[in-house]
C-alpha cells in the first residue's frame, strides 16, 4: 500500500467521519481526500514527476500532513525534515534528497531564504499558511491543479528520513510501502483497537508520532493533531476528544505525571498510551500505570527499522496475579511478530539467550539502505542482518534488554543526537582544546547531552559561553545541557579519549 491508500482506505470506511482535527476544527475524510487530489494535481503542474522527492518543513499541522498524502498520491516521495534542524542541515539534506520541491510553513521562511540559493535543484517552493518571498501562496498552488493524476507508482520508495551520522554528516533512511505496511501491521497485531481508533498527536509528525498514524487511518480512526508540546493542554484533548490512543516519549510523560489536573482527567477512553524513542524510568513507568493506568504500551524501533523491532503491551507490564511485572519495566519488551532479532557477536555469530551482543534485526521492517551511500548501507547489513548499533541481550522469556549504544548515541526528550556532531561544533571555538560528549541519565530526559571538555592553556571560556556558541551552531536539542572543564581527558595509549572512564567519574 502507498502512504496514500491508508487515506484511501479510511475513506472508504466512512468518507464524511473526522479525519484530521485541530483546534477544534475537523476535516472530514472526504475533505481530506479531495485536498490530497489537488495537491497531487498541483504537484504534477510544477513538474513533479514519479518517483522526485517533495519535502515538508513544518510543525504539527493538517495541511501539512494532508500533503503527504498529496506527494503519496502524485507517485513522488516524502522526506521529512525536522523543523528543529539548524540551516546547514537541513540545506545538506534537501541537498541529498535530491529534493524538487518544498512545502513549508510561514513561521521558516527565514531559514528557506537562508539555504535555497544553495539548492539549484529546488524548483518549487510553497508556502502553507502565508506569503514568503519567493514561494507559491498556497490557494495559488492549488489552483494550478487540473484533473487528475496518474498514480500508478514508479517505485516503492515512500520517504526518505534524514538522520546523523557517527561522523556528524546526516544520511537519508529509504523506507518503502513494504517497511510501513509491516510496521503497520505490527502495530495492529500487538495493541489493542477497538472500535474507531482516536489518536492523539503532540509529539512531531516528523517521528513517530506521524508513522504511528497509518494504522490509525486504515481503520477510518481520527487523529487530533496539536500544533505544540502542551501537557495540560494534552490533558484536556485526552478528556474532550476522548482519546483512544496516544504517544509520548518519557520527558513529556514525566511531565504528564507531575501535572496537577492529571488525576482529575477522566482517562477512561485511553487503550494505549505508547511510549518510546528513549530510555524511561522503570520506577516513573510504574506510576504511570497506577495513575494514568494499565494501558502503557512500549515500543522499540530505530529511523532504520520504524517502530515496531519490539513491543511490550499493556498486559505484559503485569504478572497473572494482577502485580506488576517489575523485572519487565526495564526491558523493550519482546521482538514482534514479523521481526526477527538476535544477539550477534562482532565476528558475525549470533549469540545463545543471555549473552550480551549487537541487536541485530531481519524482516520487511529493515530499510532498503541508506540514500545514496552504499558503503553505509553495506556496513548496516554485514551478515545478512540489520546491525542496529545497539547492545543488549535477551532473556529466557524473549525479553529484550537494551543496555548501551554502540555508537555512542544520546537519546535525549526522545530524539537522537550523535556526540562526533557536537564534539565537531565544540571544537570549532579557539578556546577549545578537546572534548568528549557523552549521555547521562536524566529523570527528565532519558539522558542530557553532556560535554566535557579540555581548555587551550590560559583559555577561560565558561561553559555557559560555550553553551550558547553551541546552541548557535546545533540548536537547543543537541546542545549540552551540562559541561563540565577539566585540565585534561584520560585517553587509551594510543591517545583515544575514554568516555566510560569519564562517565564513572562524572557518575560517582
Amino acid at each position: 500500500m502507498r502512504l496514500v491508500d491508508y487515506l484511501d482506505k479510511g475513506a472508504d470506511l466512512g468518507p464524511d467521519r473526522p479525519c484530521l482535527t485541530t483546534d477544534g476544527v475537523s476535516r472530514s475524510y472526504a475533505e481530506v481526500r479531495a485536498t490530497s487530489d489537488a495537491v497531487a494535481a498541483a504537484l504534477a503542474a510544477r513538474g513533479v514527476r514519479p518517483g522526485d522527492r517533495v519535502a515538508i518543513l513544518s510543525a504539527n499541522d493538517p495541511t501539512a500532513f494532508t500533503c503527504v498524502f498529496g506527494i503519496s498520491r502524485a507517485g513522488a516521495v516524502w522526506c521529512p525534515i525536522n523543523p528543529r534542524n539548524e540551516a546547514a542541515e537541513n540545506r545538506e539534506l534537501l541537498d541529498l534528497f535530491g529534493c524538487s520541491a518544498l512545502l513549508f510553513q510561514s513561521s521558516f521562511a527565514p531559514l528557506v531564504a537562508a539555504i535555497r540559493g544553495e539548492l539549484p535543484a529546488l524548483t518549487t517552493l510553497v508556502c502553507l499558511d502565508g506569503p514568503a518571498d519567493g514561494a507559491l501562496p498556497w490557494d495559488e498552488f492549488l489552483a494550478l491543479g487540473r484533473g487528475g493524476v496518474d498514480e500508478t507508482p514508479v517505485d516503492d520508495l515512500a520517504l526518505i528520513v534524514g538522520t546523523g551520522g557517527t561522523t556528524g554528516r546526516p544520511k537519508g533512511v529509504e523506507l518503502t510501502t513494504a517497511n510501513i505496511e509491516a510496521m503497520t501491521a505490527a502495530t495492529l497485531i500487538s495493541y489493542p483497537f477497538d472500535g474507531r481508533p482516536v489518536y492523539l498527536a503532540l509529539a512531531p509528525l516528523t517521528h513517530a508520532a506521524g508513522v504511528l498514524c497509518f494504522p490509525v487511518l486504515s481503520l477510518g480512526g481520527e487523529i487530533v493533531i496539536m500544533r505544540a508540546p502542551d501537557v495540560g493542554h494534552f490533558l484536556e484533548h485526552l478528556e474532550a476528544h476522548r482519546v483512544t490512543h496516544t504517544f509520548l516519549p518519557p520527558t513529556l510523560i514525566y511531565m504528564v505525571l507531575a501535572h496537577e489536573r492529571l488525576d482529575e482527567t477522566d482517562r477512561s477512553s485511553l487503550q494505549c498510551f505508547w511510549y518510546g524513542a528513549a530510555p524511561m524510568s522503570a520506577t516513573r513507568l510504574e506510576e504511570a500505570l497506577t495513575r494514568i493506568g494499565p494501558v502503557m504500551a512500549q515500543l522499540f524501533g530505530q529511523t532504520e527499522a520504524p517502530m515496531m523491532i519490539s513491543t511490550m503491551a499493556s498486559r505484559d507490564h503485569f504478572l497473572p496475579d494482577g502485580s506488576v511485572a517489575r523485572a519487565r519495566l526495564s526491558s523493550a519488551g519482546r521482538p514482534t511478530p514479523l521481526v526477527r532479532v538476535g544477539i550477534m557477536a562482532a565476528d558475525g555469530t549470533l549469540l545463545p539467550t543471555g549473552s550480551t551482543g549487537e541487536i541485530v534485526v531481519r524482516g520487511s521492517l529493515v530499510m532498503r539502505g541508506y540514500h545514496r551511500n552504499p558503503q553505509a548501507t553495506a556496513e548496516a547489513s554485514a551478515h545478512g542482518w540489520h546491525h542496529t548499533g545497539d547492545i543488549g541481550y535477551l532473556d529466557d522469556d524473549g525479553y529484550l534488554f537494551i543496555v548501551d549504544r554502540a555508537k555512542d548515541m544520546v537519546i535525549t526528550g526522545g530524539f537522537n543526537v550523535y556526540s562526533t556532531e557536537v564534539e565537531q561544533a565544540l571544537m570549532q571555538h579557539p578556546d577549545v582544546q578537546d572534548c568528549a560528549v557523552l549521555g547521562l541519565p536524566d529523570e527528565k530526559w532519558g539522558e542530557r547531552v553532556t560535554a566535557v571538555v579540555q581548555l587551550r592553556p590560559g583559555a577561560a571560556v565558561t561553559p555557559d559561553e560555550l553553551r550558547a556558541f553551541a546552541r548557535d551552531r546545533l540548536g537547543g536539542v543537541k546542545t549540552p545541557k551540562q559541561i563540565e572543564l577539566w585540565d585534561d581527558l584520560p585517553r587509551s595509549k594510543v591517545g583515544k579519549i575514554l568516555k566510560q572512564e569519564i562517565k564513572q567519574s562524572l557518575l560517582t
